[in-house]
């Protein structure tokens, strides 16, 4: 298992350049856990003590309201990571992170992972790029909450997703997780979504959404 662990952290953009003996140690070092859909990995204010490795699955990190409210940051896939804040600073967790569907999550101890950046300078630039990056999208996303109504904002997080190989974008959340991402409701991002399908840039069945024109809707985005 710790020859697997290893293989896979090599592919990871923070750990790919740390040498194969340091990997062999994190996988040694670290605990591989299965979740089941819809649980909750750490919320905010949770001790940071570790980083978390996406093995396989989704995991989506989020900000939660007093009132029940809930804002998606982003999503995480296999070979992305969560808590990068907290291995650098120590601090507690500032967001919840909560499972999309089954995923095998790999918990590396935090002092492993400053040990490393600390030995590996290539390693210490790949978290700090890490957090820059987080920091960008972050900073993206506050000024689309108030510069972008809410039909640019459902566009461009419906052409933030994958595209298969013909480029075209089939949407692998639910209008519910589309809502949460975009800062809407699941009735307005509804109205959103179907006035794209007026347009013919999506086409919407059986509540699977097809981004067929990504061109326009791009246009429309950065309008």
């Amino acid at each position: 298992m710790a020859t697997e662990v290893a293989g896979f952290l090599r592919q990871t953009s923070l750990l790919r350049s740390a040498p194969a003996a340091d990997l062999e140690a994190i996988a040694a070092a670290s605990r591989l856990r299965t979740f089941r859909r819809g649980q909750v990995v750490f919320t905010a204010g949770d001790p940071g003590d570790t980083l978390v490795v996406v093995f396989s699955g989704r995991v989506k990190v989020v900000v939660r309201s007093a009132d029940g409210g809930e804002l998606t940051l982003t999503i995480i896939g296999p070979g992305g990571t969560l808590g990068e804040l907290s291995v650098a600073d120590g601090g507690p967790r500032s967001a919840d992170a909560e499972t999309l569907e089954e995923c095998r999550l790999l918990f590396v101890p935090r002092d492993t992972v400053r040990d490393l950046c600390a030995r590996v300078p290539s390693v210490a630039l790949a978290l700090t790029g890490s957090i820059a990056a987080a920091l960008r999208r972050l900073t993206e996303a506050a000024a689309d909450l108030v510069f972008l109504d809410l039909p640019r904002r459902v566009a461009k997080v419906l052409l933030a997703q994958p595209r298969g190989e013909d480029g075209i974008i089939r949407l692998k959340m639910n209008q519910e997780e589309l809502a949460h991402q975009s800062g809407g409701t699941r009735q307005s991002v509804n109205a959103a979504l179907r006035g794209f399908e007026r347009r013919g840039w999506i086409e919407v069945q059986n509540r699977a959404v097809t981004v067929k024109q990504p061109t326009a809707l791009g246009r429309f985005a950065d309008h």
